[in-house]
């Protein structure tokens, strides 16, 4: 047939000039399966016309495996890959959509027909994809045999009934929806509806508003039926028959009924009106009713909340004006400041407090840096304040007030908070504050106490350790001087030898009086107070201390009459009067006045009061506080021990008394000693010196020491003074001694010894015999356990101090 050849240009002719046409126009049939056109069967060449010139959308599927076809209408679905999907194996090109076509290919292929319905398909229309749906019917192809040879399928889009049908599945939904809200909110909201015929007063009603009043459901029953059900309280809010006649009833009234069904209370909102007929005359009154038991009980409990919250805003008021109150009462200093340094709030006792250091009363919405003339304290006052208005909250102590309004400043404790508003923003800032002056001032003298207890602990810890030191010193040098003096008095001494004696005789003697300092800063030194007269002990010094000073220093002395004696040690006093004198010289080295004076006084009892006074350089406040440290001096090397003051303070102490200083460098120094005062005069004190010399010393002598070289040192100068010596270790053996033979004349003993001491050793010698004479010599300045009445000497000594103790024996 004519339609089978070939045009003129080689193309078949397909009676199409479509798109498809044209791909199936742009294919190579030779070599591919079906081969050209002309060679294929007359089923499918007719199927492929007619599927090319139908206007509906269609694809044809041919043999195994499947062979596609489609026309120009099926190209929106075929999409993008159209060319090369024409004439081509379905499973190769959509080789990921094959599987699920495959199964209704396969159903098709065994010659049944499937429709597969609103199939969603998004599709490139214009920019973007859109969704569109369709409906799909495979139908089988037989050819001339009746042998099912490949599938057709028409797409039928359905996007514009696939979105009506949702659009009205939605508003019926949304209906749906609705009048179910609605039914629910009526239900939710317990309104009924009703009507009553004013002749007949009969009343009809909605299910709801049977329900509200707890009645079963009815036509028609009389209105006296819910009106028998309010509660005899609210009998006067509802309307009768006859009220409703005349149309005086009230249109809205609110009662309580009681419910049949349940018993329960229930409070019954209800609104009206009358429809009146042609003649203006009511002949049905209608309305709805509403429960409203909940409502009313909310509204109970809120006017009940109310009156609480009211109550409660009350007691607020009260408790922040009694807060208000406290604030302007309390001693506490309150201050608020804003952002700008103007006051937000003072209280009386901080604007008292302003007023009394700087001159001017403040109040609120003055800038607090106005009000401040000196520039010092405005710095520092607004630099206190921005550290709060920053932010920072601390705790301060400082001291405040113009120096050129107050005589002294006065020392604060303040905290510093941040003030916020209820949303956390800054406001400003306050300060509570306390004056703390005087605590201040009490924890600065408690500290001073302290200090002076520390340096006393001190002192006291120096005094032991020297003590301990002098009494080791003593011992060693009582040999040693006893030992020179001894050899001093030997005859045929040659005039070297004895200036070698003599020089280790100075010597010896400036360790002792070396030691004595030491004892004397110790409090340790052996006192024998007594009453002096403290002008003649000053007058007989004068020469001494002339001599001393040298002539660039001229001596004063103000010596006050009638004084009282003071109880004093007259050899220490003055060994602490030529220190004092030595000092005041060094002080003065170009020269100057020493002036030494005498008076009484009542300090804490009657006081002599001594006073040592220069004109030289004076002490500033700390070398003033050392001065009467051990071995502190500020001579140099070589020019003093150190020692002067702090033996002067230790003898002023040791003898109940004290010692001040008044200096300051350039104004000299004054020193005072305070001794106490007797109420015993003086009496002559018997020449024990030139008595020891007068005397012939004889008898038998006992000597008991536990050192060896000091024992040994006493025996020899008690045979030199004329005893015959016998000797003991400790007191133990020498009580054995005694118990053999007690025919001794004298007994020396040592204080400080194992076992017995020598005060418990005299004990008991006056115990068993009285009459027999005991001195004790000691290294130490501790006496505590020696009678008064046992002589005593201290070491270190020579023979003449020995020979004077035993004269005052007899």
């Amino acid at each position: 047939m004519a339609a089978s050849t070939p045009l003129s240009d080689g193309h078949f002719d397909w009676h199409s000039d479509g798109t498809a046409a044209a791909l199936l126009d742009a294919i190579d049939w030779t070599g591919h399966t079906l081969g050209p056109p002309e060679a294929w069967p007359p089923s499918l060449r007719m199927m492929v016309r007619n599927m090319l010139a139908s206007p509906e959308a269609m694809f044809l599927l041919w043999g195994e495996p499947p062979i596609l076809f489609f026309n120009d209408a099926c190209l929106p679905v075929i999409g993008p890959r159209a060319r090369e999907g024409m004439g081509m194996r379905f499973d190769t090109v959509w080789a990921k959509a094959f599987p699920q076509l495959a199964p209704l290919y396969r159903r098709a292929l065994g010659g049944q027909a499937i429709r597969v319905v609103d199939v969603h398909m998004p599709l490139a229309r214009g920019d973007a994809p859109v969704d569109t749906w369709w409906t799909f019917s495979y139908s089988p192809v037989h050819d001339v045999d009746d042998v099912i040879r490949g599938v057709t399928c028409i797409a039928t889009e359905t996007t514009e009934h696939v979105l009506r049908d949702r659009a009205g599945r939605i508003a019926s939904a949304a209906l749906a929806q609705t009048e179910e809200g609605l039914r629910r909110a009526q239900q939710a909201g317990r309104i009924g509806l009703f009507t009553i015929d004013i002749a007949t007063n009969e009343l009809r009603g909605t299910p709801e508003f049977f329900r509200l009043f707890g009645l079963p459901a009815a036509a028609v029953i009389p209105a006296s039926m819910i009106e028998a059900l309010v509660i005899p309280a609210d009998g006067d809010k509802i309307s009768g028959a006859s009220e409703r006649g005349d149309g005086s009833a009230d249109l809205h009234v609110e009662y309580r009924i009681r419910r049949p069904d349940n018993g329960t209370i229930r409070c019954i909102e209800r609104r009206g009106e009358f429809e009146n007929d042609e003649t203006g005359r009511p002949f049905r009154f209608l309305g709805v009713v509403q429960d409203v038991t909940e409502r009313r009980a909310a509204q109970d409990a809120l006017a009940a909340l109310n009156a609480t919250l009211e109550a409660r805003v009350r007691e607020r008021t009260e408790e922040r004006n009694l807060i208000a109150r406290i604030i302007e009462e309390t001693d506490s200093l309150v201050n608020i400041i804003g952002p700008d340094y103007r006051w937000l709030g003072i209280n009386r006792a901080a604007a008292n407090e302003f007023e009394a250091i700087y001159g001017a009363r403040p109040e609120v919405g003055d800038p607090i840096l106005d009000l401040i003339d000196d520039p010092t304290e405005r710095e520092n006052i607004q630099a206190m304040w921005a550290r709060a208005l920053s932010g920072e909250e601390f705790l301060m102590v400082a001291a405040f007030g113009d120096p050129n309004f107050v005589a002294e400043q006065r020392t604060y404790e303040m905290r510093f908070n941040v003030l916020r508003d209820t949303d956390g923003h800054t406001l400003g800032a306050y300060q509570m504050g306390t004056d703390i002056s005087e605590r201040v001032r009490a924890e600065a003298e408690m500290a001073q106490m302290h200090e002076a207890l520390r340096q006393s602990q001190k002192m006291e810890a120096m005094g032991q350790l020297t003590g301990g030191v002098a009494h080791d010193f003593n011992n060693l040098l009582t040999p040693i001087m006893g030992s020179l003096d001894l050899l001093q008095r030997k005859a045929g001494m040659g005039t070297r030898e004895m200036r070698l004696i003599d020089g280790a005789l100075q010597s010896a003697e400036r360790a002792k009086m070396l030691v004595q300092r030491l004892l004397a800063f110790a409090r340790r030194q052996p006192l024998q107070p007594s009453p002096v007269d403290m002008a003649a002990l000053v007058g007989g010094m004068t020469e001494l201390l002339v001599s001393t000073c040298g002539p660039q220093i001229r001596l004063a002395t103000e010596l006050a009459p009638d004084l009282p004696p003071a109880l004093v040690d007259p050899n220490q006093l003055e060994m602490a009067i030529l220190n004092l004198c030595v000092n005041a010289r060094d002080a003065m080295p170009e020269g100057g006045v020493l002036t030494i004076t005498t008076g009484i006084v009542d300090r804490n009892g009657p006081h002599v009061r001594l006073s040592v006074i220069d004109t030289g350089v004076g002490m500033d406040a700390e070398t003033a506080a050392r001065s009467i440290e051990p071995f502190y001096s500020t001579k140099g090397i070589g020019k003093g021990t150190g020692l002067g003051l702090s033996m002067v303070h230790g003898l002023a102490l040791q003898l109940g008394g004290a010692m001040t200083i008044e200096t300051a460098p350039g104004e000299g120094t004054r020193i005072d000693l305070w001794l106490p005062a007797s109420d015993i005069l003086p009496t002559a004190t018997p020449d024990v010196t030139a008595r020891a010399t007068e005397t012939a010393f004889s008898g038998r002598a006992l000597v008991v020491d536990d050192e060896a070289v000091v024992r040994m040192t006493t025996v020899h100068m008690l045979q030199s003074l004329g005893y015959e010596t016998q000797e003991a270790a400790d007191a133990q053996m020498a009580l054995a001694m005694l118990e053999t033979d007690a025919g001794f004349d004298l007994i020396v003993t040592d204080h400080l010894m194992p076992g017995l001491s020598g005060a418990e050793f005299a004990a008991l010698i006056r115990a068993r015999w009285p009459a027999m004479p005991v001195l004790i010599i000691s290294g130490y300045a501790d006496v505590d356990g020696i009678a008064p009445d046992i002589p005593r000497l201290s070491k270190p000594f020579r023979e003449a101090d020995l020979a004077e103790a035993l004269a005052g024996l007899r």
